[in-house]
């Protein structure tokens, strides 16, 4: 099978590392950022272009939502098979005369953090049952967690995502917005954070939550609102406390 992967961002470089680990043979990546493509190309060992697509039996597109409509209709090899990794579109957002798919990877990607591709939960959906086993042993030479998903599925677990790493990950943010602003070190935070993710493998969220919010301790809240300045901060604070109060009344 030729494979190309087109786009140059976080996404398509791990999936390009994960076949190259798992010796699945990339014949390109194409996109319009020659910068990044050429630092993949030469990490990776593969050819790239930002003029002329090769043909293939597989593109895999991995661009920004907003992008992956227009993307589509550079490719023009009929008998390919072409799938998106976008966790929030029909394929039907394809817009052309081949076969299409979704190949979707649950995680977060940065360019800069190694990931254990094995554990990545992949999830596949295609116009026919051929193509969804073709794209599910593609997926099961690189992950031992492979599923297949119709795009009413597929939109939850990205929408479940977007609380789970997103939203968390803001508040990583914004809580080192305050202590920064006090002078604090945030490494003090990482082993209460290291805890707080740990402790979900073994209990319910529901059963972990703790904090002055489920205790119901309204000296604490009225203290922290005293000291929070930002008015960003506040409302955040506000909010939260109110999802957890409201969970455990």
């Amino acid at each position: 099978m030729k494979i190309v992967i087109i786009g140059s961002g976080n996404v398509a470089y791990h999936l390009a590392k994960a076949f190259t680990q798992n010796n699945i043979e990339v014949s390109q990546i194409f996109g319009r950022n020659e910068v990044e493509l050429n630092k993949i190309s030469e990490e990776l060992n593969i050819p790239y272009s930002t003029k002329e697509l090769a043909d293939a039996d597989l593109y895999l597109i991995s661009v920004s939502d907003s992008a992956v409509e227009q993307v589509s209709d550079l490719i023009k090899t009929e008998k390919a098979l072409v799938a998106h990794t976008s966790g929030s579109l029909p394929i039907e957002t394809l817009n052309g005369d081949y076969r299409k798919a979704s190949f979707y990877p649950l995680q977060t990607f940065s360019k800069t953090k190694i990931l254990e591709y094995s554990k990545i939960p992949f999830f596949i959906e295609a116009e026919n049952q051929i193509d969804e086993k073709s794209l599910f042993e593609l997926a099961s030479l690189i992950s031992d967690n492979v599923e297949t998903s119709d795009y009413e599925k597929r939109k939850y677990i990205h929408l479940t995502a977007v609380f789970a790493c997103n939203f968390v990950n803001h508040l990583f943010a914004r809580a080192k917005e305050i202590s920064d602003s006090q002078h604090l070190d945030f490494n003090y935070f990482i082993p209460l954070i290291d805890e707080t993710v740990e402790k979900i493998h073994h209990l319910e969220p529901k059963s972990a939550q703790t904090g002055p919010a489920v205790r119901g301790d309204e000296r604490i809240l009225k203290l922290h609102e005293e000291l929070i300045t930002n008015d960003e901060h506040l409302k955040i604070y506000n909010t939260m406390n109110e999802s957890i109060q409201k969970m455990y009344q």
